[in-house]
């Protein structure tokens, strides 16, 4: 098995986005990441999987064409957030676009030019 630890690269993700805090949600001590205190992304007590939010029309995408990786979590799923199994092969890029588009939808504007400034100046 390798030492690759999906937590590790999910935490790496939201922390370089501007302003993310990780705070546990609730009672659990998994680590879920947030802006202004409004969630972007939570990852499982289990360490297994992570629910981000998504736009209209992406969970079913991403559902459908990939049920191995992707699923509609609990709770939240009704509201457009999409489930990501981390304990299978997954293209990162992929995932850290998923994880920026669902920052992208919770962050405040000031914020979202912050994080296209630093983009296009790291280009």
């Amino acid at each position: 098995m390798s030492d690759f630890d999906p937590l590790v690269r999910v935490r790496e993700i939201c922390l370089s986005l501007p302003e993310v805090v990780e705070k546990p949600f609730g009672g659990h001590t998994a680590p879920s990441f947030r802006i202004r205190d409004k969630l972007f992304v939570m990852t499982s007590e289990d360490g297994l999987s992570l629910t981000f939010k998504a736009g209209p029309g992406v969970q079913e995408a991403l559902v459908s064409e990939a049920p191995e990786r992707f699923f509609i979590p609990k709770y939240v799923g009704s509201k457009g957030w999409v489930g990501a199994r981390l304990d299978v092969d997954h293209d990162w890029d992929e995932l850290t676009e998923l994880i920026e588009d669902s920052y992208r939808l919770i962050a405040p504007k000031r914020l979202l030019d912050l994080l296209d400034t630093e983009q296009s100046s790291s280009r």
